[in-house]
């Protein structure tokens, strides 16, 4: 990361991504936009018993929608599961445990989900972790990608015939600024070379999942596919993961709910599909992918080759001979 994209990066974070630059956006939100009823609706959110995911998961309970958690632990999926019924007066909330880094068992989830034809309408991925040091699954893959791009990549794309039965489906992928500060590189996906940081390897595969949802708005114009920043929040996951920046920007992080209103928004409201396809997300509104002068474009031949390179690590695990 070069130092005028750092220095840049945190003028623009103290003056937009905190609990003031959302207090000063949220003067100008419509109101009327998530007066909804989602009753009708069904929504699967990922890392839902905690943070970001957790927020969202309670606002659309309250919504009446029938809400499918997927989370990694039973006994925290179970306490958020109970919180959100008995806070909401929502039955129709459901756990499904599924542990991102077990790639297969999320492709079986998946396909199983689909084969069901239980019905879907939105998809909201918000599942992500910074693991600190290089760790390999057992298949040989890079922890931090395995979640944060491959689990994407695999949930989406295995769910996505099931979501184009409905109107207007929608795909959220929670992304973070942190990707304004990196380039994709092809030839470094995993983080294998190079010493190893992991805010840097997280903000990397940020990068890919805004190039993914935009690659996937192009190819499926009926699916209304977003990507978006939550802002500094404070989250479990910052605590844990960022102590560092935890402790310097704590007085100014937003909170969960404030971090989470643009997942909703993106999931409930009519105004959200009016939007164009693909695009990435602060405070209910379209943003730019890059900050001037910091040389992270990249090309639509390198993005295609992001996908195809997706699909080819994912073909191993599509495989449904276990469950």
């Amino acid at each position: 990361m070069s130092l005028y994209r750092n220095a840049v990066f945190i003028a623009k974070g103290l003056r937009e991504f905190g609990q003031s630059g959302h207090a000063t956006a949220s003067k100008s939100f419509n109101t009327e936009d998530l007066n909804v009823d989602a009753s009708a609706e069904s929504y699967m959110i990922t890392g839902a018993n905690s943070g970001i995911g957790y927020s969202t998961a309670m606002a659309i309970a309250k919504k009446g929608g029938t809400v499918h958690m997927v989370c990694r632990n039973k006994e925290r999926g179970e306490t958020a599961q109970k919180a959100i019924i008995d806070e909401s007066q929502n039955m129709n909330v459901h756990l499904h445990l599924v542990d991102m880094l077990d790639t297969r068992r999320v492709f079986q989830f998946a396909t199983g989900f689909v084969d069901e034809d239980k019905q879907l309408n939105v998809l909201v991925n918000n599942a992500g972790v910074m693991f600190g040091s290089l760790e390999f699954t057992e298949e040989g893959l890079e922890k931090n990608f395995v979640v944060n791009s491959l689990g994407t990549y695999v949930l989406t794309d295995t769910l996505i015939p099931l979501l184009s039965k409905n109107e207007n489906p929608r795909v959220i992928t929670v992304s973070s600024g942190g990707m304004y500060t990196m380039k994709l590189d092809l030839n470094n996906l995993q983080s294998r070379k190079g010493s190893f940081d992991g805010t840097f390897t997280y903000a990397h595969q940020k990068r890919q999942q805004v190039i993914m949802t935009e690659q996937w708005g192009k190819k499926y114009p009926n699916i209304h596919f977003y990507s978006m920043h939550p802002g500094w929040a404070d989250t479990p996951s910052v605590r844990t993961s960022m102590p560092g920046f935890y402790k310097r920007f704590k007085n100014k992080l937003r909170t969960p709910g404030g971090g989470a209103d643009t997942v909703v928004w993106l999931a409930l409201s009519k105004a959200a599909l009016d939007q164009e396809n693909g695009q990435f997300y602060l405070d209910r509104k379209a943003q730019s992918l890059h900050l001037t002068f910091a040389a992270t474009k990249s090309s639509e031949e390198e993005h295609q080759q992001l996908m195809t390179s997706l699909d080819e690590i994912a073909e191993q695990f599509k495989t449904t001979s276990s469950t």
